[in-house]
């Protein structure tokens, strides 16, 4: 049983900034890569960044730069800082991790979605 729990969406002013946070919760698991997705409504799920299991890190043009994706694997944690945010970047957004089990019973990796935090950025 694992569970995806996000938070620290919610609204900023232009220019501001915010600290998503994606936690897994559960046993015998190990992450590896972890991604941000955004989504506005009636809009495609949009990748935004992903850090893999090795520490390396990728990022879509659209952060110009603003966004720093990290892991604490101590806390089975995956964080997006957002920096000089504006409007463009109010969307939902969500993390999926990828998973392995310590488990000969669940082999290979698995896919887990966040349920989205919100994220909106207006004056």
């Amino acid at each position: 049983q694992v569970q995806v729990v996000e938070s620290g969406g919610g609204l900023v002013q232009p220019g501001g900034s915010l600290r998503l946070s994606c936690e897994v919760r559960g046993n015998m698991f190990r992450l590896q890569d972890i991604h941000w997705y955004r989504q506005g409504p009636g809009q495609a799920r949009i990748w935004v960044a992903q850090i893999t299991r090795r520490g390396d890190v990728y990022y879509a043009d659209s952060t110009k730069g603003r966004f720093t994706i990290s892991r604490d694997n101590a806390k089975n944690t995956v964080y997006l800082q957002m920096n000089s945010l504006g409007p463009e970047d109010t969307d939902v957004y969500y993390c999926k991790a990828g998973l392995s089990f310590d488990s000969q019973y669940y082999e290979g990796e698995y896919e887990y979605w966040g349920q989205g935090t919100q994220v909106t950025v207006s004056s």
